[in-house]
């Protein structure tokens, strides 16, 4: 039975890879830091929370993360933790850099000294491309960070190439566009767009106050992500590749896409900063642009070319950008 260890296990796509993988029939380990409120909550709406092994995991010692490594002895990691938040990032870019970068390097020494022979998945990201220098971005588009977490990114890339180019560490990176879910966090726009959404339906809540409408994504299902992740690890010899769904969405867009999918009736007026939804019922507005959301350095288009995965791995895209929108809209009408 293949042994698998993921970091990050309790988010968004730790939850899905996990459940993947034991579906493949794999034993899985979750890495957790040490004295963290483990929120299990994602594993539970899965239900795989009592299939999962957890062990104490310090992205920042070295020490620890030999011992959890000689422990389990992972036949693949898959490094998914992270300050994974572009905005926190400009408040906290110090620890973003030390988790988000300097962890993969302690990782990548922990596999050469105690596990040689492990394959190492990173989660690179679109962020990366940030102010784009080409479109459609692919593996060989240079990168431009805007943001001290796409930065931080673009360090844990390139020093896993560097550790498959020197030590011949199977490493692997995944340049992954947004994926959502219903499992996203709250502080995430989708996430937010599809609470509030659902809470205006509702009469829970009066509008949403939203950042840059017209940011344009490449937004796909994190369910259909992480199969990718898996599927690098599979392939004969370790590469680079970009996930996405090769289709862009505005912001504004996704917000049209869950009002309809909450059955609400609406109307735009106005442009730019001043662009805002009215709900035609009541002559109300429920969707509002304000700069207090802006970045202070905004990526404005991430549109990903993902025929290499196509092509080496026989992966792509399943989940339609309507039916993730309906899917996420549809959840939180139903649990919140």
């Amino acid at each position: 039975m293949a042994r698998a260890l993921i970091t990050g296990i309790t988010g968004q796509d730790g939850a899905y890879l996990a459940k993947h993988l034991l579906g493949l029939g794999y034993e899985v380990y979750g890495a957790a830091r040490r004295n963290s409120n483990y929120n299990t909550e994602r594993l539970q709406i899965l239900g795989v929370e009592k299939d999962i092994r957890i062990k104490e995991f310090e992205l920042l010692e070295e020490s620890n993360i030999r011992r959890v490594l000689e422990e389990v002895k992972p036949d693949e990691i898959y490094n998914l933790g992270a300050q994974s938040f572009v905005g926190a990032s400009f408040v906290t870019p110090i620890y973003t850099a030390e988790v988000t970068g300097l962890g993969v390097l302690k990782i990548l020494e922990g596999l050469r000294s105690v596990s040689p022979e492990c394959k190492f998945y990173q989660a690179s990201s679109s962020e990366m491309f940030g102010k784009v220098l080409e479109t459609p971005q692919n593996e060989d588009t240079p990168f431009y960070p805007r943001s001290p977490y796409g930065v931080a990114k673009v360090y844990a890339h390139f020093i896993t190439k560097n550790y498959r180019e020197s030590y011949n560490v199977f490493g692997s990176c995944g340049i992954l566009f947004n994926h959502e879910s219903p499992l996203r966090g709250n502080e995430f726009v989708t996430k937010k767009i599809a609470k509030a959404i659902a809470k205006i339906k509702k009469g829970q809540q009066d509008h949403l106050v939203l950042g840059n409408l017209e940011s344009k994504r490449d937004w796909g299902f994190a369910g259909d992500y992480v199969e990718a992740m898996h599927l690098m690890l599979q392939a004969s010899n370790p590469d680079d590749y970009v996930i996405s769904t090769g289709e862009t969405h505005s912001v504004k867009e996704f917000v049209e896409f869950s009002l309809r999918a909450a059955d609400i009736k609406f109307e735009w007026e106005g442009e730019g900063i001043n662009t805002c939804a009215i709900s035609k019922d009541t002559g109300k507005k429920i969707v509002v642009s304000s700069e207090e959301f802006y970045r202070p350095a905004e990526v404005d288009l991430l549109l990903g070319d993902y025929s290499k995965a196509k092509k080496a791995l026989g992966w792509e895209p399943k989940t339609k950008f309507s039916s993730l929108v309906e899917l996420m809209v549809e959840y939180e009408l139903n649990n919140n």
